[in-house]
């Protein structure tokens, strides 16, 4: 059976067609959208105080388990916010939990893995993903697409969500979060053949998470890599974009846009675009000027600092349109946070930030 491209689907949704004039759709296709849309990474989560309500007493991954509060909590930023784009609730570990890994998200830790990949064998005892290890993400996503039809001119769209192979290994080996990531690397130098097993598993597994998602209704997708930055280009180009490359060439075949985003990834930025990204995310660090002559004129997503969101109104905003100004030398711009919302912010300082960047003028 061939998945019919995300263009070509309705999934018996209202206004499908309409989705494709919004305005994060026509700017990731390198098209002039009627404003600059912006979203938030982890815009959905500990900043909204409807979410710590509907998350108390449940963990991250069952409720990452759960259609109903998948639906609830990535709605909430869109209707508080107004967002050009919702982003997929889940998590970069609940692939790996879905096929059988024996791991668990603590919190103030983060995920912990019972067992460690080491050899060959730990690496083949992983099963591969397929859809019927995550119905729970297909009946949210087809949740989400019928609630997202309706809110905005042109509808919503929904961005698929997987962690890229790099970052969901470190996990693997490390056994948990790591400062240094020396295990991934030790295994990485010292077992070139255990750690290309690994992250062709990886691949696949995410690439599948992703295609769940889009076969759902997901209108993008974003392959996130948190810990990228601890590498050099030269071993990132060896032993990491290749299987990113594999992820992304996958997902592409089906005809949604694919954001790639690494964090403390500036010197990262030509090979996260060669690797097959339409859009590339730029980490705050990575002047947004500058990172546009780096991705070989493909869209950029970002930057603005996260923690600009303390300072006074008046600078935010200012800092806000220095971006909006950079922006307009790419191809595309999509407005974004250079990293994820962080926890303690004001959820009333992004809804100002929000409406700021949409009523910016484009000439």
């Amino acid at each position: 059976m061939t998945t019919p491209r995300a263009d070509e689907q309705d999934h018996g949704t209202p206004g499908r067609g309409a989705l494709t004039q919004s305005a994060f759709l026509r700017a990731v296709r390198g098209e002039k959208p009627s404003h600059t849309p912006v979203w938030f990474m982890r815009q959905a989560g500990r900043a909204l105080p409807e979410y710590l309500a509907v998350r108390e007493g449940i963990g991250m991954l069952e409720s990452c388990m759960d259609p109903d509060l998948v639906t609830e909590i990535t709605l909430q930023p869109v209707r508080r916010y107004g967002v050009d784009a919702a982003i997929f609730f889940s998590d970069i570990v609940l692939p790996l939990k879905a096929v059988g890994v024996d791991l668990d998200i603590k919190p103030g830790v983060g995920p912990v893995v019972a067992q460690p990949v080491r050899t060959l064998a730990d690496v083949e005892a992983i099963p591969d993903l397929t859809p019927e290890h995550v119905p729970f993400v297909t009946a949210a996503v087809r949740s989400l697409i019928a609630e997202l039809a309706g809110i905005g001119e042109h509808g919503t769209p929904l961005i698929g969500f997987a962690g890229a192979p790099f970052t969901v290994a470190s996990y693997l080996v490390e056994g948990g979060p790591s400062k240094d990531h020396a295990r991934t690397k030790a295994l990485m130098y010292g077992a070139p053949d255990v750690w290309d097993a690994l992250m062709a598993k990886i691949a696949d597994i995410s690439a599948a998470f992703l295609e769940v998602q889009v076969a759902a209704g997901a209108s993008a997708v974003q392959l996130f890599d948190s810990w990228a930055g601890a590498l050099t280009p030269q071993d990132y180009e060896r032993f990491v974009m290749p299987h990113s490359a594999r992820v992304l060439a996958r997902v592409g075949e089906l005809g949604v846009p694919r954001i790639h985003f690494g964090v403390n990834s500036g010197f990262l930025l030509p090979l996260m675009g060669e690797a097959g990204a339409d859009v590339v995310g730029v980490d705050w660090r990575t002047p947004l000027d500058w990172a546009i002559g780096q991705v070989g004129g493909r869209v950029v997503q970002g930057n603005l600092d996260p923690t600009l969101v303390f300072a006074p109104t008046e600078v935010l905003l200012e800092r806000a349109a220095q971006v909006i100004e950079a922006g307009r030398a790419a191809p595309g711009h999509v407005f974004n946070l250079g990293h994820g919302v962080i926890p303690s912010t004001d959820p009333d300082q992004l809804a100002r930030l929000t409406e700021f960047v949409q009523a910016y003028p484009l000439d």
